[in-house]
């Protein structure tokens, strides 16, 4: 299995005839789902997702794939595919419009339906083509085939790439339901056919990898949906993702026949809510779904609340309410259903809202005590009966962290596909299919790029280390006014401490090491303010360490007169 190395430089130009991928996200990591295909100078990029950011991007919206790699080519973009409509795959679309408008999306009904809806926001009207399974489209140089396959959202497609130097079939998110609710299984069918045609390269989904046997059907949440309304005896609360449109017709079915009524809460859910209602992938009996304003005239055994959170999101309706900061109140005897996953990295998180619910006195049903969830990603079971299928010549995990690309590609190597044919890659490393071989020929820039409130791009590492020191340490800052000409001080040293745990007083006994340490100074000759900054910060927070065994952040402010 070749991988990437960190001495890796800049990719040399395209060999003539070649194809080159470069994912510039989704490879060690659950999110931002972005990769572009190169052939004979123009590109085709499929989804421009989003990550989310975890405990230690403090501030932090959301995280982008970085565009620096691309930025002067935006002219050569024939299309973006779109696998499905979920945040980490359509999420940064809108920013990558913000720099070229007129770059075509492609991609199924509800898939489009969800991004134009998001790109309003952005008063951003988009080009569209729609697809659907087995159409083939061609988009520049690139022979697009689209293929039905199942997943946690209606209408996800994979996506069959021909080139003069190959084709290359990248599964979107996938997994193998064989009663599915909607009736739309992965087509089988169509990948044995490209298979007989030959995969060069196959891009497969690698989340659930390490996960043996098959994922469960969905419809197998249905009973334990039914046993927790049959049994509750207030209000039903229940968090999934805004865009698990399967989930949530389930949720509908099960309020219906238990004679309740139901609320959306949150803009994202309303909104992707209304768009599949409308489009016909949610089917909904009259008069079971009523303004969240309605609430107060109906009894608590009649009440389901749908809403975002299940990540414990800290903005997110499920959060807020644990908090005790949302205008839905958690009462005793509430039941609240969390019917989703844990991604990576947001297991503090969710657990940190559940124990908020449950010390209100409500019951809390999850994936960990209940079966409330099945994962749309194929298990290994699936994932060797898929490739067994394809048959691929060169395999390339993607989607997932490192430990589930190594998995996946463990399961690609016992099916066949050979060790030096199996390409282990990370974001920005460029992939070239040259006379049928897959192999690694540089790297490319591909760091994250974060969204602070409007701004994006302008917050970098440097900017996240200091939001964590004052976060975890707090900031003490300090005022000296110096005489310009001699140095000497003419007032201060004062100290104030902000989020430092140190009382102001406590500051008396390393005023007079920093008024002798300013004075030398001054006595040397040096009464530039930056060094006299040092100075001050070098000595307090040396005294900090040594007294408190504390790093606060410390900032210094030297005034000339």
């Amino acid at each position: 299995m070749s991988h990437p190395h960190p001495e890796l430089g800049t990719p040399p130009p395209l060999t003539e005839g070649g194809l080159r991928v470069t994912p510039l996200g989704g490879l060690g990591e659950i999110g931002r789902n972005m990769t572009v295909f190169e052939y004979g100078g123009r590109l085709l990029i499929v989804d421009c997702g989003v990550l989310f950011p975890e405990e230690e991007q403090p501030g932090i919206d959301l995280i982008l794939p970085d565009f620096s790699s691309i930025r002067d080519r935006l002219d050569d973009i024939d299309g973006i595919v779109l696998t499905h409509g979920h945040e980490d795959h359509i999420g940064g679309v809108p920013f990558l419009l913000r720099e070229k408008a007129d770059i075509p999306l492609i991609g199924s009904k509800l898939t489009l339906a969800l991004i134009e809806a998001k790109l309003q926001e952005h008063r951003i009207r988009p080009y569209t083509l729609e697809v659907a399974e087995g159409h083939r489209e061609r988009i520049g140089p690139f022979d697009c085939e689209f293929v039905a396959v199942n997943h946690s959202i209606p209408d996800a497609l994979a996506v069959a790439i021909r080139t003069p130097a190959g084709m290359v079939v990248h599964t979107g998110d996938f997994k193998m339901d064989q009663l599915p609710l909607d009736g739309r299984l992965t087509d089988l069918h169509a990948f044995s056919r490209l298979s007989e045609e030959g995969i060069d390269l196959l891009l497969s989904d690698s989340t659930n990898a390490e996960v043996p046997g098959f994922v469960p059907p969905e419809r197998d949440i249905s009973n334990v949906l039914r046993q927790v309304f049959g049994t509750a005896r207030k209000r039903i609360i229940v968090a999934s993702f805004a865009s698990h449109v399967h989930r949530i017709q389930q949720i509908l079915d099960a309020a219906h026949e238990y004679g309740r009524r139901v609320a959306f809460v949150g803009r994202s859910m309303v909104r992707n809510m209304g768009i599949a209602r409308d489009l016909g992938y949610l089917k909904v009996p009259p008069g079971l779904v009523v303004d969240v304003k309605t609430l107060d005239d109906l009894p608590d055994d009649e009440i389901v609340l749908v809403c975002t959170g299940s990540q414990g999101e800290p903005m997110a309706a499920l959060s807020r309410m644990a908090n005790r900061d949302h205008q839905i109140r958690i009462v005793d005897g509430d039941t609240v259903i969390l019917a989703s996953s844990l991604i990576p990295g947001n297991e503090n998180a969710v657990y940190r809202v559940i124990n908020g619910l449950t010390r209100w006195g409500a019951n809390v049903i999850h994936k960990g005590n209940a079966k409330v969830h099945v994962s749309g990603h194929a298990s290994a079971g699936e994932l060797l009966y898929f490739y067994n299928i394809c048959r691929p010549k060169n395999l390339m995990p993607v989607h997932g962290e490192w430990r589930h690309l190594r998995a996946n590609a463990e399961l690609g190597a016992l099916t066949g596909v050979p060790h030096d044919r199996i390409v282990i890659a990370e974001d920005g490393v460029v992939v070239d299919l040259i006379e049928g071989k897959a192999k690694i020929s540089g790297k490319v820039q591909a760091g994250y790029v974060y969204v602070d409130g409007l701004s994006v791009g302008d917050v970098g590492e440097p900017a996240l280390k200091d939001r964590k020191i004052l976060g975890d340490e707090g900031i003490i800052s300090v005022f000296v006014v110096i005489d310009s000409s001699t140095g000497k001080i003419t007032a201060g040293p004062h100290v104030q401490a902000r989020g430092s745990g140190i009382e102001d007083s406590a500051f008396s006994d390393v005023l007079p090491k920093v008024t002798e340490v300013l004075e030398r100074s001054a006595q040397d000759g040096v009464v530039e303010p930056h060094q006299l900054q040092q100075l001050i910060r070098r000595t307090l927070g040396k005294w900090v360490s040594d007294t408190y065994r504390r790093r606060p952040m410390i900032l210094p402010v030297v005034v000339e007169v």
